[in-house]
């Protein structure tokens, strides 16, 4: 069976499909591998950023990140809870709290990096070691091209449950 209308580009050759169709296939088999670390796609990207952006306040992250405050608030709450990280008087503004990774927070980033390391080893595999790097590259273009910002996953940076669906006349 087939897609296949003389009128209209099969499914396999557009490029809209197939970017969909792998990363809904990389999402969940992302969450599938970090199920037995009992985190979320979502909390272990808050790390990674976190990593990189230790003692922040929140706002700082929101804004240096265009993370939506109210989904910042929910994976700090979330990673807190599990003794991931943990939020702290800021030294200056004693109006906000600093968030701070925990040694179990970067023991996670360090158990989830090699599984998210084997993901990508997986996905890639099919294709020859040399044009690896070429592929990345366009993936890069393509979703600095498409607005996103970089290392940030669209879903974080709006406000819970108004994820746009997808508008028929932009595809």
């Amino acid at each position: 069976m087939n897609d296949v209308d003389p009128k209209r580009l099969p499914l396999f050759e557009s490029a809209a499909f197939l970017l969909g169709q792998l990363g809904s296939h990389s999402s969940y088999r992302f969450d599938q591998l970090l199920t037995p670390l009992g985190i979320k796609p979502p909390q272990y990207g808050t790390l990674r950023l976190l990593e990189a952006n230790d003692g922040r306040t929140q706002q700082q992250l929101c804004e240096a990140l265009g993370i939506h405050r109210n989904v910042m608030v929910s994976l700090i709450d979330a990673l807190e809870k599990r003794g991931l990280v943990e939020r702290r008087r800021h030294p200056v503004d004693r109006r906000a709290h600093a968030v701070h990774l925990l040694p179990a927070g970067r023991e996670m980033i360090a158990r989830a990096g090699e599984i998210a390391d084997g993901l990508n080893a997986e996905l890639l595999a099919p294709l020859d070691p040399e044009d690896r790097p070429r592929v990345l590259a366009m993936l890069q273009r393509m979703a600095v091209g498409a607005g996103m910002t970089p290392g940030v996953h669209p879903g974080l940076t709006v406000e819970p449950g108004t994820m746009p669906m997808y508008d028929p006349h932009h595809i």
